[in-house]
């Protein structure tokens, strides 16, 4: 059984893909498990079908457990229910960002903690309708000493949803590869209130990318030894900008709901780790507070 904390468009999806019978979400603290979470699944292929996941229920414990939560919220979910868990049950983190994922492995660095990066699409156009809008790859790796031992038994288990799933040793520089990307289109189109694409021709993008990739490659070197130009940098966020033209971001998103951004994990992530490495990050810092300014209001 894969239990499932965090019922947002990752975690349905991941519900709706693993085989029935096999998956149920978890329900936290004072939430009720005497019930199942419903909702239409439209794929990125075929029919639309209705889903009816179970919540897992007290006692029951999971082989593998997914952390889909946003990023603010990751520690204090696993803190709620890590205590129900079995000492050797992987926990599978799918944060966008970094920060959250380390907090979690620092907090129970002798548990099986994975993290995931994933390139697949989904989203929730509208109440209880979720959209499997893109498909694409995911990346799994230990944080922990202890997850080495976990990795194959969590690829295995998540193959069961026809998804392309891939074994990654070297999980952080995937996570700062994505890192990469969100942090060169997601607040913009946060600010922008625009689709990915149209940042493109935007002033503000115009007027900051060269100096945020500078930042970005500078960072990328002191803190995990990868070597990328500003230039390369550009490229690839330009790139998937492109590739991904119509699609609203989730900073947008988070925005246009009037919900909490994962911008602290991101830029404002990025922003911090320049102050501990000696590397001015301005571009960085501006995003960063032009979208919590967003947030506030």
């Amino acid at each position: 059984m894969i239990g499932i904390l965090g019922a947002g468009s990752l975690g349905r999806l991941w519900g709706a893909m693993l085989p029935n019978g096999c998956v149920a979400f978890v329900a936290r603290p004072g939430e009720t498990t005497d019930s199942s979470l419903d909702y239409r699944f439209r794929p990125f292929e075929g029919p639309e079908s209705s889903i009816q996941i179970p919540f897992l229920r007290t006692g029951d414990t999971p082989d593998l457990m997914l952390v889909t939560t946003k990023a603010g919220d990751t520690l204090s979910a696993v803190a709620g229910v890590i205590d129900q868990l079995p000492f050797d049950t992987p926990i599978l983190l799918f944060q966008n960002g970094l920060g959250s994922q380390q907090s979690v492995a620092e907090r129970w660095p002798e548990r099986p903690i994975l993290a995931a990066s994933t390139t697949e699409g989904a989203n929730r156009p509208e109440p209880g309708l979720l959209v499997h809008a893109g498909t694409g790859d995911t990346w799994v790796g230990p944080l922990t000493d202890q997850a080495r031992f976990s990795v194959d038994r969590a690829v295995a288990m998540l193959e069961d949803s026809g998804l392309a799933i891939h074994r990654e040793p070297a999980i952080l520089q995937r996570l700062w590869q994505k890192l990469i990307i969100n942090a060169g289109i997601n607040p913009y189109t946060a600010i922008l209130n625009c689709p990915n694409g149209d940042i493109l021709s935007a002033g503000l993008y115009q007027d900051t990318i060269e100096e945020l990739c500078r930042e970005l490659s500078e960072l990328m070197s002191a803190a995990v030894q990868i070597t990328e130009t500003p230039d390369s940098l550009r490229q690839r966020i330009e790139q998937v900008a492109q590739n991904t033209a119509g699609n609203t971001s989730s900073m947008r998103a988070d925005v246009l709901r009037k919900r909490q951004t994962e911008i602290d994990f991101i830029n404002g992530y990025l922003a911090k780790l320049g102050k501990e490495l000696g590397i001015d990050t301005p571009v960085n810092q501006m995003l960063t507070e032009r979208v919590q300014q967003l947030s506030s209001h």
